[in-house]
This record gives structure tokens, sequence and C-alpha cells, in this order.
């Protein structure tokens, strides 16, 4: 079945993404837009573009009644959820299935075999995956739980068994500390997902955090499009991923790997998705979770094997067998993606907002901008934070960093703090150099990241330049002078 039009249930950036690849394939696209998105680029991108109003997420982007609506009226034969609001949501997938609509994604019995971390445990230990010491049983009295985590050895990793972002974990270094950090979890867990129904993992030490990514087509063919490292997060949100790991030997590579077309295979898998594994310094990796959708750190994926991922996922979901072989998909270079958010990491990482005057564009070749604003955006609190992702590409790591060092310098946010200097600082760490990332990175090396307190000398030649820079010719009687630097300070006193 041709699909002729997709419907995109999202914003910004992702919406713009979705749009492109759709393009390409001669394939008409629809937006849907809140109110305060009305100028945002992939309103105008589109073929056509519907408002869902105005009011909070459950009114706009999150009515799946109003989407599947504008679905329908629109001619829409497809619509692609991208990544966040109604991408993991099985009640959603149902509907549009049900209206006759395809449906860009899994389907809806595999968004809740994987959305569960139980109950995805479960479903994978069948496929002889390498599962971390824990516990994952249906039995949450407190007592149980505790002689299970003294049973799993401390430290442990209590876990909300739905949800994510770190919402509902707390990490057990000793007994005495268990219940009330339990209790904690709990609370947290049932406030966030109407759920307080948890999980306990032995705590891997230095873990790094290892994802692959897999695509299946409905024609029995899963391959994988290889690993991606996710290190480098702040509070369990990601913040510099790349491609391939460092520190990660081809055995490791090829076992992890084929692990993950394993589950996707046993499952009989859909469409894109990433396999999730934690591992520690030893190179033992463990299933942690699938995400069932494409993921924001797709395009460093796409840098190193020349893949069109939301392509594959619309020839997935017109029932193409895709044209690809395992062995034809090659990893080529490396490649490295930077989350850059509307924050102040220097004022405990709060977000910002307002009017982002202008954007700066990427002067050196393989860099990628995938971004959702153009000059005059204006940033609310409605929304996550991210402004783009920025992506280098080059033949080697050590090149790739440095590229990304540039880019940030052109990719300007003018009007708006965000974290382009935080992430220079990242990059230019010797231990991240050294591909020595975990996911404690960045609380261990908090005080090394902090920005360096410049004297008067340094900024001196930085005025004089500034000052400089602004020297022309002006009119005085009959001749003309040049302007110089205290002709421009008026009123000033000596």
């Amino acid at each position: 079945m041709k699909i002729k039009k997709i419907l995109i249930a999202n914003r910004g950036e992702i919406a713009v993404r979705v749009i492109k690849s759709a393009r390409a394939m001669g394939i008409k696209s629809v937006a849907l837009y809140a109110d305060d998105d009305a100028k945002l680029p992939h309103v105008w991108m589109a073929d056509e573009a519907h408002g869902l109003g105005s009011g909070t997420l459950k009114e706009t982007y999150l009515n799946q009644e109003k989407i599947l609506g504008i679905a329908k009226s629109s001619g829409a034969d497809a619509i692609h959820p991208g990544y966040g609001f109604l991408s993991e949501n099985s009640g959603f997938c149902k509907m549009v299935e049900a209206a006759g609509i395809i449906f860009i994604g899994p389907t809806p019995e595999a968004i809740v075999l994987m959305g569960d971390k139980i109950g995805s445990k479960i479903a994978v230990e069948k496929y002889n995956v390498p599962m971390i010491p824990g516990y994952h049983g249906s039995n949450q009295d407190a007592a149980f739980l505790s002689a299970e985590a003294k049973r799993i050895g401390f430290p442990v990793l209590i876990k909300a068994s739905a949800g994510g972002g770190g919402k509902g974990m707390r990490i057990v270094h000793q007994a005495s500390e268990f219940d009330e950090a339990l209790k904690g979890a709990k609370s947290e867990a049932l406030k966030a997902f109407s759920n307080d129904a948890v999980l306990l993992e032995k705590y891997v030490t230095e873990p790094r955090h290892i994802e692959v990514q897999v695509m299946s087509d409905t024609h029995g063919q899963h391959f994988h499009l290889f690993e991606r490292e996710c290190s480098i997060q702040r509070r369990y949100q990601k913040v510099i991923e790349e491609s391939p790991a460092p520190r990660f030997s081809k055995e490791t590579q090829k076992a992890i790997t084929q692990t993950a077309v394993d589950i996707a295979k046993g499952i009989n898998y859909r469409g894109a998705g990433t396999v999730e594994f934690i591992m520690g310094a030893d190179e033992k990796f463990y299933f942690l979770e699938m995400n069932t959708r494409l993921q924001v750190e797709h395009p460093i994926t796409e840098m190193v094997t020349g893949l069109d991922l939301v392509g594959l996922q619309i020839k997935v979901a017109a029932g193409e067998k895709l044209d690809l072989k395992q062995s034809d998909i090659r990893q080529n270079g490396h490649a490295i993606e930077c989350r850059i958010c509307a924050e102040d990491p220097d004022n405990g990482f709060l977000p910002t907002i307002g009017t982002i005057h202008k954007i700066g564009s990427p002067t050196l070749k393989d860099v990628r901008l995938d971004c959702g604003f153009v000059d005059g955006s204006v940033l609310g609190v409605n929304y996550d934070s991210m402004l783009a992702k920025l992506i280098t590409w080059a033949p080697t790591r050590e090149e790739a960093i440095t590229k990304m060092l540039y880019a940030l310098d052109d990719v300007v946010f003018a009007g708006i703090k965000s974290n382009r200097d935080y992430l220079r600082r990242l990059l230019s760490h010797k231990d991240f150099k050294a591909g020595k990332t975990h996911t404690h990175f960045i609380p261990d090396h908090k005080e090394e990241l902090l920005p360096t307190k410049a004297e008067s000398v340094e900024f001196a030649p930085h005025i004089a330049a500034y000052l400089l820079s602004g020297v022309k010719r002006v009119s005085k009687g009959e001749g003309t002078v040049a302007s110089t630097p205290w002709m421009t300070l008026n009123g000033l006193r000596n």
C-alpha cells in the first residue's frame, strides 16, 4: 500500500524532520500546531497545517480525538507520532488503526509489551538475553523487597516499573537506607505514572548506557544499525550521544547488536526501535529496556550508516520489504550529537524563556543542525527545553569532537541563554576526549565543569577589539576623520 499523505502528530524539530523525508519520497504532509506554535517552521513547511487551539497539552498535542478527526478530514492515510507525546501510547495506536489509518510505528501489542519495565524483562528472558541481577516480580511488600535487596547485594537501584526520565528512581548504597528510599521512589512513581510498582536491580558502578538501533519490516527481516553511546546524562536525561561507542571491542559490539536483533525477532517487532543496555567497565552488558519509537539521537546513526531512518519507517508502515542486507549496513566514521537546550547550566540548569533573535548556521562540512525554530521564535514554558540537535561527522572521533567545538561557535541562539558553553566544557574535558564516559560523568566532574572566571586583564583585549571593530569614517567640516573608540564614549567624564 502506498502512503500518499502523512499527518505528523508532533511539533517543532521532529515534525520538520518527518516532513523532509516525506517530501523526498513524494508524500504530502499535514502539520499540527497549538496557537503558540503557529509561526514555527513545521507549520509552513508542511503541505497543509491545522490548528489545535490553545490550552494544556491534554487539550492540544495529546488530544487524541481531535488529532484523529483532523487526520480523517484532511485525508491523511498515515500518522507519524514522532517521539514523546503519543509515540508510545498503545491506545492511540489502536484508535488510529481502527479508523483505517496507518500508524507509522510498532504494533500496539509491542508498545504494551515493551512499555513496562517489568513486563519487558519477563518477555525477553526467554531469548537468553543477559539480565542484570535483580527482582522484577509482582510482590511489592516492603519487607519482601528489602530482603530481595539484601539478596542482590548493595548498591541496589530502585526503579519505577512504569515510565522513565529518572522519576521513581533511587540508588541505595546500604541496607539502612533502603526503607526510606523505597518510600520516596514509590511516592514519586505514583505521582508521575499513577503506578507505584517498582523493580530492583543490582547497581552497576561506572555504568555505560549503550543502545542499539533496530529496524524490522513486516516480512520477517530484522536489522541492527549498530550502537550509540548515550552515557553523558544529567538526571537521566541524555546530553551528548555518539556512534560508534568509544572503548568498545568488536567482540562486544557483535554480541550486543546480535542480542538486540534477537529481541526484535523474538517479539516480531515492526519498524524502528531502540534496545537499551547498561554496561560495566568489564564490558558485560545487561538488558535495560526497549523504546518502541524513533529516538531523539537517531541522526548520529543516520550519519554513520547513510540511511534515512524516517524513510525506512515509512516504507515499513506501507508494507514494503526493506531492500537491505545486514552485511551491507556499515558503520562509517564517527558522529556526535549535542542537545542544545534553553537552560542556564551556571544557574542550576534553570530553563530560560524569551525571543530567539538570531539562529546561527553551521559553516563546516558534515555538520547538521536539526532545529524547529527560526529567527523571532518565542520560547515559553509549555514544552521541552531542547532548542536543537547539533550533529557532526568526521572520519575519527577526535576530528568529530574538534568539529563540534567549532560548530557550537557557529550555532548561536541570540537572545536566549543556552547550554552551549557547558557542552564545550564537556567536550573539552580530558576524560571525555579519552572516551572514559559513564552515566555519572557529569556529577563526578561537577566542579571541573564549572565556568572559569576570567580576570579583568583577560577581558581588556576583547573589549578593545570590539570597540575597534566599530571604526568608521565620519564627516567633520570639509574633510573626513576616523571614528575612534573614544568618540563612541559619549558622556564620559575623566
